[in-house]
């Protein structure tokens, strides 16, 4: 095997992207390992990252695909007829997803003749959405062998994305970082030697703060995105059952999204607007210093109507590392850094009363709250390290790379 540096050519959607610290400190950590990075960012995006360009794809290229898509299909002239056959055979499951599948594909035209005169020693798409429809029609176009990346999103939104299974079967290899989104790729019959799991992680641990003395009023942190899946009409009435059986405490909600207006609405009719303070977007060392605030953090994640729903949200263990108790749902892949009664708490959204049962706990029983906290932190030692899983990753880049086609 080749000592030298491989080049990889790393596909996202957008990056850097300020709600995607994970996929920021994969690159960190693959950097410290000495990887020649190639970076492109389909939407958005751009400009550098600790010193690495990001190529971002001007859609006023798009135009050129008048006479690209002749000319590669001439090349290709099978791909081309696949590519119609499934435009007419099969609907998307929504315009978004159609979209950005068409955007995968009109930079995999527009940049397959760059990618002819400077092949990279590998290419790996970042998501399973328009990154992996660009390094499935590179294959296809030029020979160009590739990874994949299948999070929650690519998973289940709607079903799943439009062209999922093509694009990820004939990938040497699939990363996911659950084992959820393992399971559910085995569902999609894909063979299991495919299937890799290594998860995200922390590119530098926090120091581990200490247990508040006196937690009365508790401080309760919620990081996420307002949006359906996160459950958060649960949680305001978990708060006004809180306020109900007298128990002390100050909320913040970090984070903005849709359905923010309405999530105000409901907490003023709850009568606990004076208890929860919805802070909005913050800058991710602003986000640190909450976590250095909270006691505990509410994750109530649930399966929205349209089937999308989280893996393992990064904040989980950013909180565990920290010394914050998570309380989470069991609706994702939360409990598998989660234990309840080991490294935190399971309740069900349903039941309020399981949440004031805990967070009461967790409030007055000091050995039972550094139990927890200790035991999550040394979960996030063992499984969250970015510079460890980046460098499972790489390894496997390294093999595939080394293996014949």
């Amino acid at each position: 095997m080749s000592a030298e540096p491989p080049v990889i050519a790393y596909f996202f959607t957008t990056f850097p992207k300020t709600t995607e610290s994970f996929l920021q400190r994969e690159i960190i950590a693959m950097r410290a390992l000495g990887v020649n990075l190639r970076i492109y960012s389909l939407w958005g995006g751009g400009g550098k990252f600790r010193g690495v360009p990001v190529t971002s794809f001007n859609k006023w290229r798009l135009l050129t695909l008048l006479w690209l898509i002749p000319m590669e299909s001439w090349r290709r002239p099978a791909v081309l007829r696949e590519l119609l056959r499934g435009l007419v055979t099969r609907r998307p499951p929504s315009w978004l997803n159609f979209w950005e599948n068409m955007l995968g594909a009109g930079f995999a035209c527009i940049f397959a003749r760059e990618f002819r005169r400077e092949p990279p020693s590998w290419v790996h798409a970042a998501w399973g959405g328009a990154p992996a429809t660009a390094a499935w029609l590179l294959w296809r176009l030029n020979g160009t062998r590739y990874s994949a990346a299948a999070h929650a999103y690519d998973l289940y939104e709607h079903g799943g994305d439009w062209w999922l299974n093509e694009k990820l079967g004939p990938a040497v290899f699939i990363h996911t970082s659950t084992e959820m989104g393992k399971r559910s790729l085995l569902e999609r019959r894909l063979p299991r030697e495919q299937i890799l799991c290594i998860r995200r992680g922390l590119d530098r641990l926090p120091e581990f703060k200490p247990l508040r003395r006196s937690r009365a009023p508790l401080h309760l942190l919620c990081i996420a995105r307002l949006v359906e899946k996160k459950g958060l009409a649960h949680q305001m009435r978990i708060y006004a059952a809180l306020r109900t059986a007298g128990v002390p405490f100050a909320a913040r909600i970090v984070g903005d999204g849709p359905l923010r207006p309405e999530l105000e609405r409901l907490a003023g009719h709850l009568g606990i607007a004076a208890d929860v303070t919805f802070t909005g977007h913050l800058p991710q060392h602003e986000v640190w210093n909450q976590l250095a605030w909270a006691d505990v953090l509410l994750h109530t994640g649930i399966v929205a109507a349209s089937g999308d729903r989280d893996g393992l949200p990064n904040v989980i263990p950013e909180a565990m590392s920290i010394g914050v108790i998570a309380i989470t749902s069991p609706a994702a892949a939360t409990t598998e850094a989660i234990t309840h009664g080991v490294t935190g708490l399971v309740a069900r959204v349903e039941d309020p009363s399981e949440w004031v049962d805990a967070l009461r706990r967790l409030g007055h029983d000091d050995a039972f709250a550094e139990k927890l906290r200790t035991s999550a932190r040394r979960w996030v030692e063992e499984n969250y390290d970015a510079h460890r899983n980046a460098a499972r990753l790489l390894a496997q880049f390294r093999t595939a790379i080394a293996t014949p086609a």
